[in-house]
């Protein structure tokens, strides 16, 4: 009896790792657990985390989805040409997809590559800041007959208010905020950056948007964010533009008649 009992349960245990493998049975076909870990695994990838309530959600649809497989195949589906193009469209995405995986995690982004888009960042967005205001009009004598108003005593904010096309600073007394020289038109910034804080253009600026009249109210240090703020958004943006010179490249190689 006890040689009998002991059989059992050896048995049993042997079987165990064979059961352990299918989260169910249905219709008589065993369902894989591997199904459910890709499952996960691809939801985690995605940056969400998988407990075990969603795991139990995430079980149910597996065993779905073998359900109605079974039943699709049943009629025939996998015979029709539009279900073997769809599968044919499909596979592509997925070894695509997987190919650009398997790219960036062999390329990874250095710490040497975002210290040099950091240090380009700072080149082109260092140096000062100007905080300005402008009233912008049509015509260049409208212009000239406003910059005598001003220095006749009149308001600049005012005006700019009144009679500026700009209507978005004209409705802040033409205040642009702060902004370095780079971010304006060229003749706009080729003006700005001659006049010191507290001074006005003594004749119109014109641009592709109308004539200008500028005035800078403060100039400071560019306040700039450091490498480590900016570290997400470089790094993003260098591993978007790896990717496309890999999938230009593969494209120059090809050979297509």
């Amino acid at each position: 009896m006890k040689r009998l009992l002991t059989a059992v349960a050896l048995a049993t245990t042997l079987t165990l790792p064979a059961h352990a493998q299918n989260i169910a049975v249905i219709n008589g076909k065993p369902v894989p657990s591997s199904r459910l870990d890709a499952l996960v695994h691809q939801i985690e990838r995605s940056g969400r985390p998988v407990d075990a309530a969603m795991r139990e959600q995430l079980k149910e649809e597996v065993i779905l989805r073998e359900i109605f497989a079974q039943e699709a195949e049943k009629r025939g589906i996998k015979a029709q040409p539009e279900y073997r193009a769809q599968v044919e469209l499909a596979t592509q995405t997925i070894l695509i997809r997987e190919l650009f995986n398997d790219y960036q995690r062999k390329n990874p982004v250095t710490d040497a590559e975002i210290q040099a888009e950091y240090d380009k960042f700072l080149a082109a967005n260092g140096g000062q800041e100007y905080r300005s205001r402008h009233i912008l009009v049509e015509t260049e004598d409208e212009a000239k007959a406003l910059i005598t108003q001003i220095k006749g005593g009149a308001r600049f904010e005012e005006l700019a208010r009144t009679r500026s096309l700009d209507t978005g600073s004209g409705q802040a007394g033409g205040d642009l905020d702060w902004a370095g020289a780079n971010v304006f038109v060229p003749e706009f910034s080729e003006a700005m950056i001659k006049l010191s804080k507290g001074q006005m253009t003594d004749t119109p600026v014109r641009s592709q948007f109308g004539w200008h009249i500028i005035r800078v109210d403060d100039i400071r240090q560019a306040e700039l964010p450091s490498v480590d703020e900016l570290r997400p958004q470089i790094e993003q943006s260098l591993q978007q533009q790896k990717l496309l010179d890999f999938q230009e490249n593969l494209r120059a190689k090809a050979k297509i008649q």
